[in-house]
């Protein structure tokens, strides 16, 4: 692609001059780096102040008494206006089938630590002595207690335990989303970790 406007006029300025670098100082200039003018004195006084530089700044900047010397910690004060009842329902059925799963686990854990400790060998014989006759050994423990039908009780509990909670949440969910209107909700104070 061409350039079809032309030849271009040249700034005469750095045509026919030096260029920035290659300037003679003025008469009245020392010739240096060039050090742009500082809103506060430097406090090693600087290449132009010297001594009375140094006395200003530490006169002007001298710190208060009492200051923080701890950063401020940004605070943010937020209210709770409304909680979407679907999402509450989704959350607490998720964490009513964790509750439910840890249920489970913990009751076979159990009913294995104590029948190694022998607890339902030893209280089994003492029911059965009590309840027993001449005709009959009495009620059996052991086979009442057993792993299976511990395991199955506790999971018809856990199941119920995840429908109520879901249902219980939600609920709740619909009841604080009334009251958040009348009340305004619940206010949280947010602060930045530093």
């Amino acid at each position: 692609m061409t350039d079809t406007r032309g030849p271009k006029p040249q700034y005469e300025g750095y045509a026919t001059g030096p260029l920035p670098g290659e300037r003679e100082p003025a008469p009245g200039q020392a010739s240096g780096p060039y050090h742009p003018p500082q809103a506060y004195p430097s406090p090693a006084g600087g290449t132009q102040g010297g001594a009375q530089g140094v006395a200003a700044a530490q006169a002007a900047r001298r710190p208060r008494t009492g200051a923080r010397t701890t950063p401020r910690t940004r605070k943010a004060r937020l209210r709770v206006a409304k909680a979407d009842p679907w999402s509450v329902m989704k959350v607490s059925f998720l964490l009513s089938i964790a509750l439910g799963i840890c249920t489970v686990v913990a009751a076979a854990v159990l009913w294995m630590v104590m029948d190694a400790m022998g607890v339902f060998s030893t209280v089994g014989g003492t029911i059965s002595e009590a309840t027993g006759s001449n005709e009959n050994n009495g009620f059996d423990l052991q086979s009442f207690l057993s792993l299976p039908r511990v395991l199955i009780f506790t999971s018809v509990i856990a199941v119920i335990d995840v429908v109520l909670a879901t249902a219980l949440a939600t609920l709740g969910s619909f009841i604080y989303n009334l009251s958040a209107g009348f009340v305004g909700g619940i206010e949280l104070t947010l602060a930045e970790d530093e």
